[in-house]
């Protein structure tokens, strides 16, 4: 494990190559991801001059427009001239903002823009002053008409100057964007080489490092595999040599329980008997005409008898009987015990769930008594959930390496662990009317068909007893 450790250890220069790598190339990334925002930028900025200098073009040619259908309604006289220069002016003032709005961030355009709007308006008022004077004169041109159009082609020229100005530096603005936007493209290509350029290095280096390491590591791996095995068996030979202690125990702690229990019928019965055989004597020489004495003689052989069967049912817990061996199926032990438990289970409205299994499970057993071993746990179950709402009877049988388990669980209040260490203990109870010994029994017939018992409890959630047996060939 140590060498496995080391090994791991050593490969820290590969991780800290592929960090760097890695780092690298987030840089590009975001270096690329920088460069691309730049671009778009420049590009917003270079879309930006474009519709600056082309509103001003087309605002320029509607003045050139309204100029053209002033002289064209002096030349011919006609009103129908007028009509397309009534809208011109709209559409100059509309263009005119939109280029304002363009330039609000650009002081020395906003100003020149200023001085434009200024000459503009001045044109416009020259052609509605043209056209007054023109028909005021019944439509004849005049010297003072002719003198309103010098100053109107000064103004015209004076507009065409400013527009000019303006284009010009949008257009200086324009070659420097666009000098800005092939650096910034340049950047673009850069980075991508150099991330290209990263990435093979990455590649070839996280080759050559598979080829070295890649022996090392599959040895690493068997090394691992081959522990996780030793602490899986291990742990298995724990855990198994663990369950045979325990039913150790078991068989101890019953053959214990044996001996004391006949020794307490040797030493008990053989005083109980003087005690009969006195009490026979006095109850001779008293006579039957002495009624207080013969119900004291009647309450001495009463308690007398229900020590002797007490004797006997604890004996009879703890001894070994010769066993009448059947071969059956522990899904038809489980159905036939539980149609002798069908009233209690009924009039407690327990729901029965069975979980059999599909495949061959039979047992040689002595049908009735594991009849006794079976309805003893079904009934300390059912007696535990009562009438309680939800009460639920789980009925499971498994076939496992040549054994057949029976699995009876109950969701009933469960038990605390002294309870559970002092279950199969005879005359421990926790029903104020039972004796203690059905439980006792029930261990006492399981052991005697060389079967396992045992059981798991947490206080709240119920009793779960498992059975193993032999399977029968």
């Amino acid at each position: 494990m140590r060498g496995i450790l080391k090994r791991a250890k050593g490969d820290k220069r590969f991780r800290q190559g592929y960090g760097v790598a890695f780092f690298l190339l987030l840089f590009a990334y975001f270096s690329t991801f920088y460069a691309n925002r730049q671009l778009l930028n420049q590009s917003g900025k270079v879309e930006h001059s474009n519709k600056v200098i082309a509103n001003l073009e087309i605002m320029l040619s509607e003045l050139k427009d309204a100029e053209t259908y002033v002289r064209g309604y002096v030349i011919t006289k006609q009103p129908e001239f007028l009509s397309p220069y009534y809208g011109s002016g709209e559409k100059a003032d509309s263009l005119f903002n939109v280029v304002l709005q363009l330039t609000i961030d650009n002081a020395e355009q906003q100003e020149r823009l200023t001085q434009l709007k200024k000459d503009i308006d001045e044109r416009f008022a020259l052609f509605l002053a043209s056209i007054k004077i023109f028909d005021d004169n019944n439509r004849q041109i005049s010297d003072s008409l002719a003198q309103l159009q010098l100053k109107s082609e000064m103004v015209t020229d004076k507009i065409r100057k400013a527009v000019t100005i303006l284009q010009n530096y949008e257009n200086r603005l324009l070659l420097l964007r666009d000098e800005r936007m092939k650096k910034t493209f340049d950047t673009i290509t850069a980075i991508t080489l150099i991330s290209v350029a990263i990435a093979f290095l990455l590649i070839i280096f996280a080759f050559i490092t598979y080829k070295r390491e890649h022996a090392a590591r599959k040895g690493t791996a068997k090394e691992i595999e081959d522990y996780q095995q030793q602490l899986k068996k291990r742990i298995d030979e724990l855990s198994k040599a663990n369950t045979e202690l325990i039913q150790v125990r078991s068989h101890e702690k019953f053959a214990a329980t044996g001996r004391i229990a006949r020794t307490i019928a040797h030493e008990v019965r053989n005083p109980l008997t003087n005690i009969n055989l006195a009490a026979d004597q006095l109850k001779e020489e008293v006579g039957p005409n002495d009624e207080n004495a013969t119900h004291l003689f009647e309450m001495i052989n009463r308690n007398s008898s229900r020590i002797n069967q007490l004797i006997s049912d604890l004996l009879n817990s703890t001894k070994f009987s010769e066993l009448t061996v059947t071969k059956i199926s522990v899904n038809d032990l489980l159905d036939e015990t539980l149609k002798e438990a069908n009233d209690r289970i009924s009039l407690n409205h327990i729901n029965v769930i069975k979980k059999y299994t599909s495949g061959s499970c039979d047992v040689s057993v002595d049908k009735d008594r594991i009849k006794i071993a079976l309805l003893n746990i079904i009934i300390n179950a059912v007696e535990a959930m009562g009438n309680r709402e939800g009460s639920a009877l789980t009925l499971e049988t498994k076939a496992e390496h040549n054994k057949c388990r029976i699995i009876i669980n109950d969701n009933g209040p469960g038990l605390d662990k002294e309870a559970l260490t002092r279950l199969f203990e005879p005359y421990f109870t926790s029903k104020p009317k039972g004796n203690g010994l059905g439980l006792t029994i029930t261990q006492n017939i399981i052991l005697n068909h060389k079967g396992e018992i045992s059981v798991e409890s947490t206080k709240g959630e119920g009793v779960n007893f498992t059975i193993t047996l032999d399977c029968s060939l």
